[in-house]
């Protein structure tokens, strides 16, 4: 396995969206700095912050509609702490759209350099019967639009 480098904020595209993420005091361990579960909290909160901004809401796909979002793998490779108090930018880029689910990379920036860079999977889920449902046409169609937007998936 090799390991990524950081990349400057600058290097992601113009189009993406940035989300600002604030550690907090519960996030972090007793020298200040956010530990490695409370950046899997956050991503969630990006997400749901991600699916407004696409026009899609969040909280009704999970709740009336009673479909799962949930991650079914996630990956991190950290350049730098962040510590208590200090807001990044968690930067979405979606890296593949299946069936059942979609993939994104969240590259999170303080300023120019990157903190930490998040692999997440995400699967569509029926809740009540616990079982891959395909994406919704919905949300399919939201997540190729922001690709598209962000020239993220390779061609």
């Amino acid at each position: 396995m090799t390991r990524p480098s950081p990349l400057p904020a600058s290097a992601l595209p113009a189009a993406a969206l940035r989300l600002p993420v604030r550690f907090r005091f519960s996030d972090c361990d007793p020298a200040g700095i956010a530990f490695f579960a409370a950046w899997f909290v956050r991503a969630n909160e990006v997400f749901e912050a991600w699916f407004g901004a696409m026009g899609l809401d969040y909280a009704g796909l999970i709740g009336s509609r009673r479909t799962g979002l949930g991650f079914v793998h996630a990956a991190a490779d950290w350049f730098l702490p962040a510590r208590h108090g200090e807001t990044l930018l968690f930067t979405p880029l979606v890296t593949r759209i299946g069936g059942a689910s979609w993939a994104t990379t969240l590259h999170c920036h303080l300023g120019e350099r990157e903190h930490a860079r998040l692999s997440c999977v995400n699967a569509t889920t029926d809740l009540g019967a616990a079982r891959p449902i395909p994406l919704p046409p919905d949300l399919r169609a939201a997540l190729a639009r922001y690709a598209a937007s962000c020239e993220s998936l390779a061609p």
